[in-house]
């Protein structure tokens, strides 16, 4: 048995595959920083009940033999666990850099890329996997709403086979990492890199493709990004040339329904960029023999990711949502979805780290012009930040300058506290609330506090 460490392991890419080196039989321990400020005590306990040791990121957890330390991206060097594994010479690897190692290990690897939907239609292939007994394993970032009551974090679904479907992030760069059998490519749009580069990444992405190639025949970035060496298929909402085509697509109370080849079927999700993703899952899942219509019943059973436009409750005739929307693709596609449905929608969008602001900020306010009422209310607070050196040149204080410019009802309110109190003052009984945003774990609390409150 090797004995492995993960240094802010309460992450969600770093907790999913302490939980997967562990259901393989390996000796794990960790550490974070937010157990040890008292944050994530559910996902504490949920990686204690499969074994996993917990320890103070003091150092302690780092002992003679241990075998390798593995540090999410978002930890700095000076943390005592890092520094006391080069005091011992103990290797030190990253997560992007596991995640690869384990990818490459199945025969049968799916990898889902794209800048948005990547989460929700990784689960999506999973599900219908795991559902019809594939056994794959998968590795995601969001928790699957039908695994929540299973031993341990629910992004993940461990089986002993040889498939293997993991989210491939461009964000990072770690998507060239993956040399995958079969790739899926969701949507190009901007997000943390240019346009011109987000291109040149995916076809290198889509070249690397041993088997089959899934891309989006309704994104335009995406039109030229193909393999002839291999099998080509496309999904549409759009074109009915494409090889996996819905039409058809209606909102329903809690759902939405489509028509696939003559044949209607349901999601338990609202919005056509479900309807899309679940395209892009089917035609993944034809690749591997799976008959389209056997894996879109399959998706009639799936209930979704957590914080993908998740229903928190109800009262008073007000609805809570929470959502991770968090680039102008994200936020045009809940907002759109929200909109199939009646009621004013009062939104808090918490942006999250500067840089990614300063790229994209104004393109999300203008997906917010573009598609809310005057009646309808938009809220940001100070922008999330957890560290480090980053250009605070940008505010959102700025980005609600934009909103107003282009006619939104936003208001700039700093702390959540006062955020709180705003909200609460203005909901009315129609009224959705929506906690939108990525990144701080807080946020879905949060979104439950104002449940509470109301």
């Amino acid at each position: 048995m090797t004995k492995i460490s993960f240094c802010g392991i309460s992450g969600n890419g770093v907790c999913a595959l302490a939980q997967i080196m562990a259901l393989k039989g390996y000796d794990v321990r960790g550490s974070d920083r937010t157990f040890d400020n008292g944050g994530d005590q559910d996902r504490k306990a949920a990686l204690e009940a499969l074994g996993i040791k917990i320890y103070p990121q003091d150092g302690s957890g780092i002992c003679d033999d241990l075998d390798v330390l593995y540090a999410s991206t978002a930890v700095e060097d000076t943390i005592a666990d890092i520094k006391t594994a080069k005091e011992k010479n103990i290797p030190i690897k990253t997560r992007p850099e596991l995640l690869a190692e384990i990818f490459h290990q199945y025969k049968h690897n799916i990898a889902v890329s794209g800048t948005s939907g990547k989460t929700t239609t990784t689960a999506m292939v999973g599900y219908i996997l795991d559902t019809l007994e594939k056994k794959p394993c998968m590795i995601n970032g969001g928790y699957l709403i039908n695994y929540i009551t299973r031993q341990g974090i629910p992004n993940v679904i461990y089986n002993e086979g040889d498939i293997c479907v993991i989210e491939a992030d461009e964000s990072n760069g770690t998507i060239e990492k993956y040399t995958p059998y079969i790739g899926l490519i969701n949507n190009i749009g901007e997000d943390h890199k240019s346009m011109e580069e987000l291109k040149v990444l995916f076809q290198n992405f889509a070249s690397r493709c041993q088997y089959g190639l899934v891309v989006n025949a309704d994104c335009k970035a995406c039109n030229e990004i193909r393999n002839s060496k291999i099998k080509n298929l496309t999904f549409s909402i759009e074109d009915s040339k494409a090889d996996f085509y819905a039409s058809d697509i209606k909102a329903i109370p809690g759902g939405t329904t489509y028509v696939l080849d003559g044949k209607e079927f349901k999601l338990n999700l609202i919005g056509h960029f479900n309807v899309s993703n679940a395209l892009a899952a089917i035609a993944v899942c034809s690749l591997l023999g799976i008959n389209k219509f056997d894996a879109a019943k399959t998706l009639e059973g799936f209930l979704g990711t957590k914080r993908r436009l998740e229903i928190v409750g109800n009262q008073k005739g007000i609805t809570i949502i929470d959502d991770f929307a968090h680039n102008p693709d994200k936020v045009s596609a809940s907002v759109s979805a929200l909109k199939d449905y009646k009621g004013r929608l009062i939104i808090m969008f918490q942006p999250h780290g500067f840089a990614p602001m300063k790229q994209t900020g104004k393109d999300i306010m203008k997906s917010f012009a573009q598609l809310l009422d005057k009646e309808d209310i938009l809220v940001v607070p100070d922008i999330y930040f957890v560290g480090g050196t980053a250009d605070k040149s940008i505010s959102s204080a700025d980005l609600i300058k934009v909103a107003q410019e282009l006619g939104v009802n936003a208001h700039y309110i700093p702390q959540r506290k006062d955020v709180e109190k705003f909200i609460l003052e203005q909901a009315k009984s129609g009224d959705r609330i929506i906690i939108m945003g990525a990144r701080d774990n807080t946020l879905p609390d949060f979104s439950r506090k104002i449940l509470g409150e109301l």
